[in-house]
């Protein structure tokens, strides 16, 4: 870890707040309001991160038990940080509650307002730690269920960012296997953005390109689907149709790690509803956070098992929370309160300790799940289009393992 070494820890805080200072100097431009002239900040992050910032020793974050140096930090004034604020001006980092659930998320759940709502409420950061919070108004119980970055185009072959040139939603023909595909930005593309993957890998299950398993069918008779440098592959856009000159295809490699970061997902909420006996059908809305969020199909995400399947008024997309959260906090010493009384009264599972995490993680590793019952719309889709081949459980579940 570099920030145990040597002087890795300042340099990376370091880098940290000069990375603030170039933004600061943006804001000035857009604005006109000088860097000086602030006089109070509100910095959210996940634990890491914040530790990175403060100059905290994070090492124990990774290490058993997970205990973080610090959940609530206390303010700091600019000068201590060398930001270039006024030099008293009040920097504060909002609570955390473990090791890898941060000030992100206890911010984001202020956002949501699920601690002022009596129904039980599911809210979800669709991001690299997985960060999710059940509960309602009398209790909060949380986790994260390291994902990995895969929603955000990292780790797929050619997978990007949701900027110009990603492909952001795809359709494919159920009898030609031809995709339609729309591109931000509308010019040629360059790669599969996240909500591109979720569109494409839904898509690909419902017309029977891929099976449950996620294993690519290569005996149908398209050119789409061929045995590719990375194995088995679907080809979405052709070297001529680019920005790149290069195919771009989603592998059997891209499809395995995006069910692993799928099942982690499913599988964090599902331990979460178990441990407090209650079914994911009861709970009244579905509360999805973190700037990706809003760019996620509700459709195409419950297709591959990503979210429960529930009536689609049950899912509200809330946008960038953290920062919402921490605009919140900034403004009003009431939100400041509430957001350290929403840390102090969540409840944290460590997955990593809990038995029966492992379990729900492989039975999600399929589409959308070992059990399909459980996703009762669908199995009627997946029917319908006639692909209803089922694969070997004791197969898929042992190569999965021995992986």
């Amino acid at each position: 870890m570099y920030a145990s070494k040597g002087d890795g820890l300042q340099e990376l805080g370091r880098l940290m707040r000069e990375t603030l200072a170039t933004l600061l100097e943006r804001l000035k431009r857009r604005t006109g309001v000088p860097p000086e002239a602030i006089h109070k900040a509100t910095v959210v992050g996940n634990t890491t991160m914040i530790h990175l910032f403060l100059g905290l020793p994070p090492e124990s974050i990774r290490l058993t038990p997970y205990i973080p140096a610090a959940n609530q930090p206390k303010p700091y004034l600019a000068s201590e940080l060398d930001l270039p604020l006024h030099p008293h001006a009040s920097v504060d980092c909002l609570p955390g509650v473990a090791s890898y659930v941060g000030a992100d998320i206890t911010a984001g759940v202020l956002a949501s307002s699920m601690t002022d709502d009596d129904r039980l409420s599911l809210f979800i950061d669709v991001g690299t730690n997985g960060e999710t919070v059940l509960g309602s108004r009398d209790w909060l119980l949380t986790c994260a269920c390291s994902a990995g970055p895969a929603f955000e185009g990292a780790g797929v072959v050619d997978g990007m960012r949701a900027t110009e040139g990603a492909i952001e939603e795809v359709w494919v023909h159920s009898q030609t296997y031809e995709p339609t595909y729309r591109v931000i930005g509308g010019g040629k593309p360059r790669g599969l953005c996240g909500s591109g993957l979720i569109s494409l890998l839904a898509e690909l299950f419902v017309t029977g390109v891929i099976d449950r398993g996620g294993n690519v069918k290569l005996n149908l008779d398209t050119p789409r689907v061929r045995e590719g440098e990375h194995g088995p592959e679907y080809v979405v856009a052709w070297a001529d149709e680019t920005a790149t000159g290069r195919d771009i295809a989603l592998t059997k490699v891209d499809v395995e790690n995006l069910l692993r970061a799928k099942a982690a997902i499913y599988a964090g909420y599902s331990v979460l509803a178990n441990g407090v006996g209650v079914d994911l059908a009861d709970v009244q809305q579905v509360l999805i956070g973190g700037a990706f969020g809003k760019y996620i199909n509700v459709e195409n995400a419950v297709k591959i098992g990503l979210l429960p399947d529930l009536p689609w008024d049950r899912f509200h997309f809330l946008g960038n929370t953290a920062v919402l959260g921490a605009y919140l906090a900034l403004l009003s010493q009431e939100a400041r309160q509430r957001v350290k009384e929403i840390a102090e009264r969540m409840t944290y599972v460590e997955l990593s300790a809990d038995n029966t995490f492992y379990d729900a993680f492989m039975a999600a590793l399929f589409l959308p799940h070992t059990d399909i019952a459980r996703f009762p719309s669908v199995a009627e889709t997946w029917e319908r289009q006639g692909t209803a081949s089922q694969p070997t459980a004791a197969t898929n579940m042992k190569e999965q393992s021995d992986g």
